[in-house]
């Protein structure tokens, strides 16, 4: 089984020291957060109802919600001040070319496990793998702690570079959020890189996240899902 390092935990922000003594606090956060994946999960359940059916318009409720989430919530990423001047996360045009209907394929024994600050070792195990024609292929990975889940993270040939994506690596599925599309008609798992989307840690390294590992990296530039952020949604601290 082979061992692939990753730098860094689960997308929930960081317990400080500060934060550890006022149990009122972490609470609020913990129940904020909380709220956070709830209406991630809700905002998915009406993505999947109308995928099918019009990728686009659902893709464009998707930016909506997610635009919503970034500006009001409490577990929004983003300080207050970019906040009050936020307008919406850059997104790339959908571009149906990206979109892919995909077989699950066999794939070599691996593990994943990504040190935390709050969580200990957090274990990931490939389970397979998909094929994304004229890409190349993403491991597929289950979280091996409580509640599970897959995990599909993408890192692109644009990661880090200006005008491209965020340098860790974007999410396409985390389904312990419910952040997943869904079966196509024939049951095939739905892989649309127009979802990709950024970890709260590219907007706030308060917050931690996993990045991509190796068997998620593509040789290719993806032009589609959010971008990198502008400076002035980045937290300094």
């Amino acid at each position: 089984m082979v061992d692939q390092s990753a730098q860094t935990t689960e997308d929930d922000p960081v317990d400080t020291g500060a934060e550890a003594t006022q149990t009122g606090h972490a609470a609020r956060t913990v129940l904020d957060v909380m709220d956070w994946r709830r209406r991630t999960a809700a905002s998915y359940a009406r993505v999947r109802s109308i995928a099918l059916d019009d990728p686009v318009a659902a893709r464009a409720a998707w930016v909506r919600d997610r635009d919503d989430l970034f500006a009001t919530h409490p577990a929004s990423p983003l300080g207050p001040d970019a906040q009050t001047s936020f307008t919406g996360l850059e997104v790339a045009a959908y571009d149906p070319a990206y979109r892919f209907e995909v077989e699950v394929l066999p794939a070599p024994a691996g593990r994943l496990d990504v040190p935390t600050g709050t969580d200990g070792v957090v274990p990931f195990e490939r389970i397979g793998r998909v094929e994304l024609e004229g890409l190349g292929s993403l491991g597929l990975w289950a979280l091996r702690s409580y509640g599970g889940g897959l995990f599909v993270p993408v890192k692109d040939a644009s990661a880090g570079r200006a005008g491209g994506t965020y340098g860790g690596g974007r999410y396409l599925l985390d389904t312990i959020k419910g952040a997943d599309l869904g079966p196509s008609a024939d049951g095939r798992l739905v892989i649309d890189l127009n979802f990709a989307y950024n970890p709260s840690c590219a907007y706030d390294p308060a917050w931690a996240c996993p990045l991509a590992p190796p068997d998620n990296t593509l040789a290719e530039v993806l032009p589609v899902g959010e971008r990198v952020p502008g400076a002035s949604l980045v937290a300094t601290t």
